[in-house]
């Protein structure tokens, strides 16, 4: 879940916001990128108010281990002992520096999402999972071929879940956050610094509650976790005990795994973009001729079927009355493709902020349960 992020006041108050300190490496690496998502996301707040001032890694450290030391009461030498047994990870800034891919056309995008072994994977696991899916459906609303489909997508099904030692991958971000060396850049990736920061103390605390060892547990290189990707912070909110053995597991525990990716959905998106039990995902629709396409910043499903008929978009399937939607546009092999998303596709884009991730997942559970596709 590289998840797309909130920056809470906390965590600008958690540590001395220091620019990039004393590394191994040269102080410029390229701007950093995700590598499957399109950049054209949800616009984040300003970052203006980001302080820039440089802070040495030892002060930034030190207050580092104070800070976590106060916020969650673990003892500071405890923190010290174990930062002294992290190490800086040339691999985790390469991966994270990566230059910025052209953006994928739709139909590219879902050709690699896609592919016949994942959607016949999916079946797969579907299948022999059933029961417990079906359980955690009953109780969150969330259907099966959703959580089936998010678990494919991040991890294959867990066939790769990451073999990053999270703690060293959090501790490099945290400190060694890569930059470009671009002034318009440098908001971006100060904040990008402390979200990484506040993960590593989220770190600390998830271990405790979970009695996690620390130095083994692995994960992606930006430090998310287990069959769902749940970065630390996430995982403190929104794992939930599934079968009631008394642990949140997400690393091989079914109904662990299961019921907290659904309670993410449910929950995630607050009152006006959680899950919606049954509810409509997305509906192909086309955008009449002499209309512009209308492309809102913000991707709340708010916009009346009657709005968006007004601005030339029409349905190309039923739709319920009543919804509500945001309009998606999508470059397919053809031609532009239009869609509305309904609230639980904005659901899913709280797991990962791009809509064509977005589609693929749902368009994913739709192959699972032998759905045939449009053509992209």
């Amino acid at each position: 879940m590289i998840r797309r992020a909130i920056y809470a006041a906390s965590l600008l108050a958690l540590a001395a916001c220091a620019t990039q300190p004393s590394k191994p490496p040269s102080a410029k690496t390229p701007a950093s990128s995700s590598p499957l998502a399109e950049t054209s996301v949800e616009s984040n707040p300003a970052d203006a108010d980001v302080d820039l001032t440089p802070v040495e890694f030892a002060v930034a450290r030190a207050d580092f281990v104070r800070d976590t030391a106060k916020r969650f009461g673990i003892d500071a030498g405890y923190i010290d002992s174990v930062l002294a047994q992290a190490a800086y990870r040339d691999d985790v800034v390469a991966l994270m520096s990566k230059p910025a891919e052209r953006v994928k056309p739709w139909n590219e995008y879902r050709a690699r999402m896609l592919t016949e072994a994942r959607i016949a994977d999916g079946r797969e696991f579907f299948a022999t999972h059933r029961a417990e899916l079906q359980r955690v459906y009953e109780r969150t609303g969330v259907p099966g071929e959703i959580v089936t489909a998010i678990i494919g997508v991040e991890t294959s099904y867990g066939g790769f879940t990451g073999k990053h030692r999270v703690l060293d991958a959090l501790y490099t971000l945290a400190f060694y956050y890569p930059r470009s060396g671009d002034p318009a850049k440098a908001a971006y990736e100060q904040r990008r610094e402390l979200f990484f920061r506040d993960e590593l103390a989220q770190l600390f605390a998830l271990a405790r509650e979970e009695k996690l060892d620390i130095l083994s547990v692995t994960g992606s290189y930006a430090g998310a976790m287990g069959m769902g990707q749940f970065m630390p912070s996430s995982y403190r909110e929104f794992a939930v005990d599934g079968d009631g053995d008394g642990r949140r597991d997400l690393f091989g525990d079914y109904d662990d795994i299961f019921s907290s990716i659904a309670n993410y959905f449910v929950k995630k998106g607050g009152e006006r973009g959680g899950w919606v039990r049954d509810g409509a995902v997305a509906a192909q629709a086309a955008l009449l001729p002499g209309h512009e396409e209308f492309n809102p910043t913000d991707w709340l499903p708010v916009y009346t079927l009657e709005d968006l008929a007004a601005r030339g978009y029409r349905p190309l399937q039923p739709v319920a009355a009543g919804l509500t939607a945001t309009p998606v546009t999508l470059q397919a092999s053809d031609g532009k493709q239009y869609w509305f998303g309904f609230r639980n596709y904005y659901a899913i884009t709280r797991y990962n902020n791009s809509k064509m991730y977005a589609m693929a997942v749902y368009q994913l559970s739709q192959a699972i349960l032998g759905q045939e596709l449009p053509p992209a």
